[in-house]
């Protein structure tokens, strides 16, 4: 049955709907590249809360389509899949955008097997999807990979798609694919095109590695009432296109989770909502304090959209350090990823807020950038952080063990640019072990003609 939240969904879609311009995408006025159809499209597997049993999957279709129903079978090696599936039904709501109407499906799954491959297909109208196959986690720790991207934001299926597939192409038996914030623009043109062309980016891999959605402002509109200050709500393609385990704090569920994944503490958190609204972060900050209490993970990492330490000219959060950082540094927070600044940093945090390179034991904090919108790194950021970049598309491997965190950051020539390790000790602060070749350069703006003094690359002037 389509979902009651229609009128709410509608009203919001005419924000998406009211634009023309296509500067940002390969698409141009008249086409339809990404109208909804009979066959299911923006298939998206996103892990429960417990992912060694739970998870969720999204897709869309042509509005004739109007129960959500998907099939599952643990993976056999006969193509008989059909035999022993389980039909599955769930949620299904509208979404009017500059691509016209369609109906976005959610089932979520439950009661899967630990450490189980699993194959699940979609319906569409009077069709199917391709069977696809995914992994379930495992139920205590098991060594496991993972693709951290910063923004893709701009130009997603001209520029964007080189970095998905690349990390991939570096590692295919990657877990988990982490998005920290502005996965499209969503500012002007038509968003729906925009969501088309990060889908398109990743293609089966959406469907088939579990994806832990982070919210940044991008993902925000701006609605302008006349008389009203303006306000910011969540655009509706996030919560048409992803299904989060919804255990956040109340009011949070659609941004705010946390997934606990073979032995690991993911932890998702709105930067902009706590930067924008009034007791927002402190209402995060004292849900965060308490999933960080009852956790006995050995590793725990955090992803927002806005970074505690920015890279960025004239860039500062200092209310993230004074709602979340103190939180971070009591539970001993491993990882925190981030993005927004369009630039690559990196810090190693100790608590009188110093950074420095050495054996602090404080949460090493990353910001990293996978569109071609790129800024240029201020000078004070250079005074305190360890690593800094600009001018690169870059994605994050890293490898989670029982006693060591791998982390690389490569470029898209199949360049190291920074590289640390995180060595468990039973009983003390975890030990940094940077890893980084001797004398390697940072590297600078290579634009002739940047578009500003702030900036390397706008980022949507290279679809044109």
């Amino acid at each position: 049955m389509v979902a009651s939240v229609a009128v709410a969904l509608a009203s919001l879609a005419g924000i998406a709907a009211g634009h023309t311009e296509h500067g940002n995408t390969l698409t141009r006025p008249g086409d339809a590249r990404y109208h909804p159809t009979r066959h299911p499209d923006r298939i998206v597997l996103i892990p429960g809360a417990d992912a060694a049993r739970q998870a969720a999957v999204s897709w869309r279709t042509g509005a004739r389509v109007r129960q959500s129903q998907l099939q599952w079978t643990r993976a056999v090696d006969s193509p008989g899949l059909q035999l022993s599936a389980i039909t599955v039904m769930g949620q299904t709501r509208p979404l009017k955008s500059g691509n016209g109407l369609a109906h976005h499906h959610s089932v979520r799954l439950s009661g899967l097997e630990p450490d189980t491959l699993y194959a699940y297909r979609v319906r569409g109208d009077d069709t199917w999807s391709e069977w696809l196959q995914f992994r379930t986690a495992a139920d205590a720790f098991k060594p496991f990979s993972f693709l951290y991207f910063g923004d893709a934001q701009n130009s997603v299926r001209s520029h964007f798609s080189r970095v998905i597939r690349g990390g991939f192409r570096a590692s295919p038996d990657v877990s988990l694919l982490l998005h920290a914030g502005d996965l499209v623009n969503q500012r002007e043109g038509n968003h729906d095109d925009e969501w088309g062309e990060w889908f398109e980016a990743g293609g089966f891999l959406h469907g088939m590695v579990a994806t832990l959605p982070v919210a940044g402002n991008h993902e925000y509109l701006t609605i302008e009432t006349p008389g009203k200050p303006e306000r910011r709500v969540l655009g509706p393609h996030w919560t048409s296109q992803f299904s989060p385990p919804r255990n956040g704090p109340a009011g949070f569920e659609d941004t705010v989770y946390f997934v606990r994944y073979s032995g690991v503490l993911f932890v998702v958190l709105d930067s902009m909502r706590a930067l924008d609204e009034d007791g927002a972060a402190a209402v995060q900050g004292r849900w965060l304090d308490d999933v960080l209490t009852r956790d006995q993970s050995r590793w725990v990492i955090i992803s927002h959209h806005h970074p505690v330490f920015s890279v960025a000219l004239g860039r500062d959060n200092p209310a993230l350090r004074k709602h979340w950082m103190p939180i971070y540094e009591r539970h001993g927070v491993d990882l925190v990823l981030q993005g927004h600044d369009h630039a690559y940093g990196r810090g190693h945090n100790v608590a009188e807020g110093r950074n420095t390179v050495g054996d602090s034991g404080g949460p090493v904090y990353v910001v990293s950038v996978a569109g071609p919108k790129q800024y240029i790194a201020a000078d004070s950021a250079r005074g305190g952080l360890e690593r800094i970049g600009e001018d690169m598309q870059l994605y994050q491997l890293i490898r989670l063990e029982v006693d060591r965190l791998h982390y690389q950051s490569l470029t898209m020539s199949d360049r190291v640019y920074d590289a640390f390790e995180l060595a468990y000790r039973p009983g003390e602060p975890k030990r940094f072990i940077p890893r980084l070749a001797p004398g390697l350069n940072e590297t600078r703006c290579a634009n002739p003609t940047p578009p500003r003094k702030t900036r390397c690359w706008e980022g949507d002037e290279l679809t044109r």
